[in-house]
């Protein structure tokens, strides 16, 4: 029986993951550029996460960026998640929903249009406590009407 068809946002999210876990092998990490509009043109990123300075993207763009080897990845323009009973983590003022990957974490701001996707490898376990970097990044987006409870 064939596993499960991955479509829209989560063939995104999935082939951004993989980008992450084949970063290694080359200098710059390639990640996948969400639709982020006018509202991720000029994110401020942290120039280090947690020590891990910043490395090269591939393609470059303001919406994306990264840290360490493994890649910390972030990128502006996912799609925002609405209401839900997932745990939401506030951060220094930021919501996030945390989602376990195969290899790490996914965070997507919550309450925040468009929302900010930071994928963290498990080599940086506990995760959250490289959320405060992004705090800046995600107070910057236009805010919707969901709140962390």
């Amino acid at each position: 029986m064939p596993g499960p068809r991955l479509t829209g946002p989560a063939l995104r999210a999935a082939a951004t993951a993989a980008a992450v876990l084949l970063s290694g092998c080359s200098s710059a990490v390639e990640v996948a550029v969400p639709g982020a509009g006018a509202a991720c043109g000029e994110v401020p990123w942290p120039s280090t996460v947690s020590g891990l300075d910043r490395r090269a993207t591939d393609p470059t763009d303001p919406a994306v960026a990264a840290w360490g080897d493994p890649a910390v990845v972030a990128r502006c323009g996912v799609a925002a998640p609405g209401p839900t009973s997932t745990e939401c983590l506030e951060v220094d003022g930021a919501g996030w929903i945390p989602e376990p990957l195969s290899d790490g974490t996914r965070f997507t701001s919550f309450g925040t249009q468009p929302a900010l996707e930071v994928l963290v490898p498990s080599a940086y376990d506990p995760a959250p406590l490289l959320l405060p970097a992004f705090t800046a990044a995600a107070k910057a987006l236009p805010r919707n009407d969901l709140r962390c409870r």
